[in-house]
């Protein structure tokens, strides 16, 4: 059982998780072309792309629902390795919901308005690139984290 939910675990990870980290990355740009160049196409891409970070951050609550399955299964509760990946996705779910989803979709609402200038949106998309990197930065933590398991006795 414990490997099935860890499997289950794995997979909630990559399949949620990796959409996110990428259509996150790709949006602050997809903006910015958007802006330069408005047109239906690049418009599309932008509404794709934070639909993508949208849906899959509702089907990433799997990943840590998963997780804490696995690691009570595993009986490492309370290893202080898993303590800091929970408190390091807390802080990447908290950057993903509250800063980066909400900067987006002021984004995407002022493309959509009658003032959609370049100028106006590079200081707003660079900040957005930076809020992407810091949730980017975390989920590549977690990851290290959990493979290396410091205090693992697996010896892998």
């Amino acid at each position: 059982m414990t490997k099935l939910v860890l499997a289950l675990h794995v997979l909630a990870a990559i399949i949620a998780v990796g959409p996110v980290t990428v259509a996150a990355s790709m949006f602050p740009a997809a903006v910015r072309r958007a802006a330069s160049a408005p047109d239906d196409g690049t418009l599309a891409g932008v509404r794709f792309l934070n639909r993508i970070c949208r849906v899959y951050a509702q089907i990433g609550v799997a990943v840590p629902v998963f997780g804490f399955a696995t690691a009570s299964l595993m009986h490492v509760l309370g290893s202080p390795w898993l303590i800091a990946s929970i408190f390091l996705t807390a802080a990447a779910a908290l950057v993903l919901g509250l800063l980066v989803l909400p900067r987006q979709q002021t984004l995407l609402t002022a493309l959509t308005g009658t003032t959609a200038e370049p100028r106006l949106h590079r200081a707003a998309t660079a900040q957005l690139a930076m809020l992407t990197g810091v949730f980017n930065l975390l989920w590549a933590t977690v990851t290290v984290l959990m493979i290396i398991r410091p205090g693992s006795t697996t010896g892998a």
